[in-house]
């Protein structure tokens, strides 16, 4: 199954070509700065964009997001709405931007078998990049988003948190079945822009996760004084928790200051996040 179906990015999205085969591409040392990585699957090269902080050490362990781009949207576009790369130089984490096969990124052998390549991707960093494997989480936008839902049910050894951003819980082999969760505690911080055209279809997927989970769903609160913008915590009897921002006015868009400009900053509100959440042994 493809992840987001006809759902492309709007004004988000930007089509970047595709990287081809480059079977002279020169090995990598780990150092400061970013780096175009691959690894051969399948017979051909899947690559990603690796931007390391000003600050890092090999040998460190270090904290990793794995950040997946939209539906026809490019590393490059994705980096810039998001500002993670800044984030990244400020609190010392790598970033990986996986480059999807076609338009978006695929559960499908024959295009890609994304869930697959990205633990491929992560553990290539663990063992190579010192990425920290207790604090390794993913990020994504619209049918990013959805693959970053996917690998917190399928790979919840590797994530320890995640952060769709508007994007939605709604794909996979079994996404209806009720047993379709992960089989250890993965929390989620995800954010929704109250006027976003699938809006809908996002907050009936957050619904089916905190009902697989058998979550308490807390009240909504305002977190600025305009009520532009509420925050629901949610928790779980696995002892994670779910965290969702509505806001108002914002369509098919990431908050940020250098995307959509709102009372939360999810980039900013994502780490923070994740550093509270660290994988649970």
């Amino acid at each position: 199954m493809v992840f987001g179906g006809a759902v492309a990015c709007g004004a988000d999205g930007d089509t970047g070509p595709g990287s081809g085969p480059d079977r002279a591409r020169p090995a990598v040392s780990p150092a400061p700065g970013d780096h175009t990585l691959a690894l051969d699957r399948a017979g051909g090269e899947r690559s990603w964009v690796l931007h390391a902080p000003l600050g890092y050490r090999p040998g460190t362990p270090t904290p990793l997001v794995v950040a997946l781009h939209g539906t026809d949207q490019s590393v490059e576009r994705l980096r810039e709405i998001s500002g993670l790369d800044a984030r990244a130089d400020a609190e010392g984490f790598l970033v990986a931007y996986p480059k999807a096969l076609n338009r978006q990124f695929s559960r499908l052998a024959e295009q890609g078998d994304d869930v697959n390549f990205v633990r491929a991707l992560v553990d290539r960093l663990v063992g190579e990049w010192s990425v920290d494997p207790g604090r390794v989480y993913a990020t994504g936008f619209s049918s990013g988003a959805e693959l970053a839902y996917a690998l917190g049910v399928e790979a919840p050894e590797i994530f320890a948190a995640i952060a769709p951003v508007s994007g939605a819980f709604s794909s996979g082999p079994a996404a209806s079945d009720p047993n379709y969760k992960p089989g250890r505690p993965v929390s989620v911080i995800t954010f929704v822009g109250r006027d976003d055209r699938i809006a809908s279809r996002i907050y009936a997927g957050l619904s089916r996760w905190q009902q697989n989970l058998d979550c308490t769903i807390g009240q909504p609160a305002w977190v600025d004084a305009a009520k532009t913008v509420n925050r629901t915590t949610s928790t779980c009897p696995d002892g994670s928790q779910v965290v969702d921002y509505t806001v108002n006015d914002m369509g098919h868009a990431w908050p940020a200051p250098s995307g959509y400009r709102a009372a939360v900053d999810a980039t900013a509100a994502m780490w923070e996040f994740f550093t509270a959440n660290p994988r649970r042994s």
